[in-house]
């Protein structure tokens, strides 16, 4: 999986829309900036893994 478009990083309220169509909300707060085009994502155990980002952060399904 991948972000759908533009990732910018995590700003403590993110919503993450991925390439198989789920949308996500950031459960926690954590702030860390990174551009990126359609970077992997990588879901387990309720956390988001984004290629490039210091760590998992706790997410949610939205649909």
């Amino acid at each position: 999986m991948q972000v759908e478009n533009e990732w910018e990083g995590w700003d403590g309220e993110t919503i993450v829309k991925l390439t198989d169509g789920s949308v996500w909300r950031q459960e926690e707060y954590h702030y860390e900036y990174r551009y990126a085009y359609r970077p992997t994502v990588v879901i387990q155990s309720g956390r988001m893994f984004i290629e490039g980002m210091s760590r998992g952060i706790l997410v949610s399904r939205l649909d």
